[in-house]
């Protein structure tokens, strides 16, 4: 995501919203099925984590034009409820995007910087405030008519009922939006959930978000958000397989318009289809 994963600001009508991550970098993962208490390891405030993915999508929209990404990060958790983090992916969508215009932009990665803090209010429910700067070390800037890189600020509210865990975010773009000009303070609203059967390892995961992309087109009156705002879902199950190593299969699907957001073979980027990653934790 990451995220929202600019066409729009080469004078197309396309506009590819990307990410990072924050729906990576705070991804509800399945718990992993109990063992005898003295096995049991703590974790360490230091985490690592590497993924590999059929495809790269960040709130829907394909970053890496449905090739497979490589992905991966670090956190640490501070006992106080502050934290930071990097996660990165690589990607295409600048460099594509770029090449249709007849330029030569490149941008094979994103990189995303996050920190925040966590509160545990009560028991199962987890406030989390944050920013997230999606950085992309792009050659050839100039390509753009504004800048991709993107801050965010975030809020979200993690539950926890039995089995059923996840979690209502509001992310709000302090800077224009992955590059599409005049889009400062639009907002992304992210529902998800994940529910342990208890069975082999396997959770099932659900997810639906709003993109809104605020603003006008350059030098019109049409604005952003009849263009370029939409919705995303996704469902899915996730197998945990032990050792922090665990498997992910999913349907994803947007309703962005045609158009919008595409590759330069013109598909839409939003278009459904199945996502398949394996993720090992350290």
């Amino acid at each position: 995501m990451s995220h929202l994963k600019k066409i729009s600001a080469l004078g197309f009508t396309a506009a590819l919203l990307s990410m990072a991550s924050i729906s990576q970098a705070l991804a509800q993962t399945s718990p992993a099925a109990a063992e005898p208490a003295a096995a049991v390891v703590t974790p360490g405030p230091l985490t690592a984590n590497i993924t590999l993915t059929n495809d790269y999508r960040y709130r829907g929209i394909s970053q890496s034009n449905f090739r497979p990404a490589i992905q991966g990060g670090f956190d640490y958790a501070h006992s106080s409820g502050f934290y930071i983090g990097n996660w990165n992916s690589s990607i295409s969508w600048i460099s594509d995007a770029a090449s249709t215009a007849g330029n030569n932009a490149s941008a094979p990665i994103e990189m995303d910087f996050y920190g925040g803090f966590k509160y545990e209010w009560s028991k199962g429910f987890i406030a989390d405030v944050g920013v997230l700067q999606y950085y992309y070390p792009t050659t050839n800037l100039s390509a753009f008519s504004a800048n991709p890189n993107t801050t965010e600020l975030y809020a979200a509210q993690n539950f926890t009922f039995d089995a059923l865990t996840g979690y209502l975010k509001f992310s709000w773009a302090a800077t224009t939006l992955f590059g599409t000009a005049n889009s400062s303070g639009s907002n992304y609203t992210d529902l998800t959930a994940n529910y342990d059967t208890g069975f082999w390892g396997l959770s099932l995961n659900a997810h639906v978000g709003y993109q809104f992309v605020a603003g006008k087109v350059a030098n019109t009156s049409i604005s952003n958000s009849s263009l370029y705002s939409y919705t995303d879902w996704k469902l899915g199950v996730t197998k945990d397989f032990g050792s922090g190593l665990s498997g992910s299969m999913a349907y994803i699907g947007t309703n962005a318009k045609d158009g919008s957001y595409v590759n330069p073979q013109l598909q839409n980027l939003g278009k459904g289809g199945f996502l398949i990653s394996l993720t090992k934790t350290f």
